[in-house]
């Protein structure tokens, strides 16, 4: 299966990269990666989805080789620029895939778009960043230091904390230098947008069908924030991988692939219930 590289540019001007792949009429996946991240985030899984899941892996704004806006990296301001994707694509609504801070705006987007979101899949997923010790302490000493340009040796521990077990290298270094083309300015407004967009209890007002998945072996994300998913999120499940770390996805991608699809294939008969799309804007393909 064919899978494309594009460029869309929303409402709001600014210019997102994407990976997609599937038939045009297949069921909309739209994959958000976690920060410091790009659509690369999900090459591992891409090729273990069937032609039936019209997939887009999107770059986020200030990430890989997306438009940096000076400002604009709170939460709500990557849900909204979902949305507005979703418009420019002629898609009403989408199952969303988020891993870590793309699982945070994908809860965001859930809550301020209810009838937009036929499902979650929550990789690695925080239940609240300003309640994780360890966390705050990596903001602290570390996050909020930051300057141009970032340390690569910075980078590449903060990548390899994300993995309890080795992943093919060159995929590894793919990874590298998509984190190293974000600008210390977005590591930091990003964080500072994790401490204080706290919406933890608003997640009882989610209504859509929600998979959490996470890693025993998670070193940033506590069982602890699943279970409080788990109990505020009416209609949740959770898959534990053992042996694992925070990137799922990237250690363990075929079992991610198939628990998200059988997560799909159980609620898509919901999906195809709900008001059809509206007519597409074209995206246009990357120089």
């Amino acid at each position: 299966m064919t899978t494309t590289t594009k460029t869309v540019e929303l409402s709001n001007g600014i210019r997102l990269p994407l990976l997609e792949q599937g038939h045009a009429s297949g069921i909309p996946v739209v994959f958000l990666h976690g920060v410091t991240d790009s659509m690369h985030s999900f090459d591992p899984v891409l090729p273990y989805l069937p032609s039936s899941i019209h997939a887009f892996a999107l770059t986020q704004r200030g990430h890989g080789d997306a438009d940096r806006p000076a400002r604009g990296y709170r939460t709500r301001d990557f849900a909204g620029d979902v949305a507005r994707f979703l418009d420019a694509v002629g898609v009403q609504n989408a199952f969303i895939v988020g891993h870590s801070m793309g699982a945070t705006n994908a809860l965001r987007f859930a809550l301020d778009h209810p009838t937009r979101t036929a499902g979650l899949v929550l990789a690695g997923s925080f239940a609240s960043y300003s309640a994780n010790a360890g966390l705050v302490e990596f903001w602290e000493s570390s996050v909020s230091q930051l300057g141009d340009p970032v340390d690569p040796a910075f980078a590449r521990e903060f990548q390899a904390s994300t993995l309890a077990s080795p992943i093919a290298p060159q995929f590894f270094e793919l990874v590298m230098r998509e984190c190293l083309k974000v600008p210390a300015s977005v590591w930091r407004q990003a964080f500072e947008g994790f401490m204080e967009d706290d919406f933890s209890r608003e997640l009882d007002a989610i209504d859509a069908p929600t998979l959490l998945i996470w890693g025993e072996r998670d070193a940033f994300v506590p069982r602890r924030d699943q279970e409080i998913a788990l109990d505020a999120i009416a209609n949740a499940a959770l898959a534990v991988y053992p042996s694992t770390g925070h990137a799922v996805h990237w250690e363990q991608p075929t079992r991610f692939a198939a628990d998200l699809v059988a997560f799909i294939n159980v609620h898509a008969d919901a999906w195809r219930q709900r008001p059809a799309a509206s007519a597409p804007t074209s995206i246009r393909l990357r120089a």
